[in-house]
């Protein structure tokens, strides 16, 4: 690709995938322009960079489709004195645009290779304010806790009612519940020491994060 078509992919990516999806936050539309998206793709599906679909990393896992993730930036609405919490590394990508937000990301993958991937790819692109650790966090991570925000880049079956509880007061955690094909994007926000007030923002479907908790299934 051509520095100039590669230019308008990316405008195109924004301006037909991203706006009509109800991101108007100027923040995360001037960002999901600046971090380049296909330097975080795997080098085979760097043509799909800017296509609005879910990118194969290896694993089961995905890269999650622009235009999701400029809305979960857009619910979440980090301030640059936060702290965030990452559960799923991924490529990276997520992590570039969380830390250009935030004042520090604290990001966790149970794959070494994914961690060490992500770590070089952020360094390449000056991006410091970040802590990634191996390990399995679909749990949680509770070694920094509590987090002004949480993000989970991998859906789960059901919420584990430990998750919310690393949550400063005031913070928010977006996590994606359900079956696939229909997932539902929830924005949980703390609004005391025992209170959280929950929304449903939009369905999706997205592969569980590994090692998800699963809900007891009945067997007939």
């Amino acid at each position: 690709m051509s520095d100039m078509s590669l230019e308008h992919a990316r405008f195109n990516m924004i301006e037909q995938q991203i706006r009509p999806w109800d991101v108007l936050d100027e923040r995360v539309l001037a960002l999901m322009a600046d971090i380049p998206r296909e330097d975080f793709v795997p080098a085979p599906y760097r043509s799909l960079a800017f296509t609005d679909t879910a990118i194969p990393l290896g694993n089961d896992q995905v890269m999650m489709p622009p235009k999701l993730v400029a809305r979960i930036l857009q619910a979440l609405n980090i301030q640059p004195t936060e702290t965030v919490l990452e559960i799923g590394t991924g490529s990276g990508y997520v992590t570039a645009l969380l830390a250009r937000l935030a004042r520090h990301v604290f990001s966790v993958d149970i794959n070494p290779d994914m961690t060490r991937q992500a770590g070089e790819t952020l360094a390449a692109h000056g991006i410091h304010n970040v802590t990634l650790e191996t390990g399995d966090g679909a749990l949680g991570w509770d070694r920094h806790a509590p987090y002004d925000a949480m993000v989970l880049t991998g859906s789960l079956p059901l919420l584990p009612d430990g998750l919310r509880e690393q949550l400063k007061l005031g913070g928010r955690l977006l996590v994606i519940v359900g079956d696939s094909p229909v997932m539902e994007v929830r924005l949980i926000s703390r609004t005391g020491e025992s209170d959280w007030s929950e929304e449903n923002l939009l369905e999706t479907d997205l592969p569980p994060l590994i090692n998800a908790p699963q809900p007891d299934r009945f067997q007939f």
